[in-house]
């Protein structure tokens, strides 16, 4: 009986915080919909709600706005609007930290999170995953001896808190692991190991 009660929970524990995901986000990006006056939400015009519309409209505004933003006009209203935000105190702090970490995230030319490394922590001898974010920069440069590579070492079971060190490149090993195989692995303690295909780099991190 235990046997199968466990079988059962393995089948539905997945599924139903999976559900619970997608449910929280289709329902977050709903509330975009507040932006519409009521005639033209599905309240108004169907009777009654309709789940996703919102997913709908926030992909849409993205897109438009992506589409604005590439044309000459459009890049001078980015600019203009990012002018503004930048003479607002508090807003200004938390707008540029925010662009600045989104800019490098989302750039095909940056190489943030874009390799999964094995570093030593929280001490020598104790080994952990990170992801390389770049290189130290500013005035860091000068009090650090050699070359150096900034690497975030995510919690778990959630990653999205963790600790950003600065680690010589000598005692970084780059796996030869995809970051999302390599999240996945930190995210289930462990638990859910890489297939055979993936076999760690006996060389150090290379530039």
């Amino acid at each position: 009986m235990k046997k199968y009660f466990i079988t059962g929970l393995l089948i539905w524990i997945p599924l139903v915080i999976t559900i619970w995901v997608l449910k929280l986000v289709v329902d977050t990006l709903d509330q975009t919909l507040l932006l519409l006056p009521h005639a033209l939400r599905t309240e108004g015009w169907l009777g009654t709600h309709v789940p996703g519309m919102g997913v709908l409209l926030t992909l849409l505004i993205v897109l438009l706005t992506g589409v604005t933003a590439a044309n000459f006009v459009g890049q001078r209203l980015v600019h203009w609007w990012h002018e503004i935000l930048h003479r607002i105190p508090v807003v200004s702090s938390i707008y540029s930290s925010v662009k600045q970490v989104s800019d490098t995230l989302f750039s095909s030319s940056g190489e943030a999170f874009r390799k999964a490394l094995l570093v030593q922590w929280p001490r020598e001898g104790m080994w952990t995953i990170g992801f390389l974010t770049g290189a130290p920069g500013g005035d860091v440069t000068r009090h650090l001896q050699g070359d150096y590579v900034s690497v975030y070492v995510p919690t778990t079971p959630n990653p999205t808190g963790g600790y950003f060190v600065m680690v010589p490149r000598k005692d970084v090993i780059e796996l030869d692991m995809s970051v999302d195989t390599a999240l996945k692995y930190v995210i289930s303690m462990g638990v859910a190991v890489p297939n055979g295909n993936g076999r760690r780099k006996k060389e150090l991190l290379s530039r």
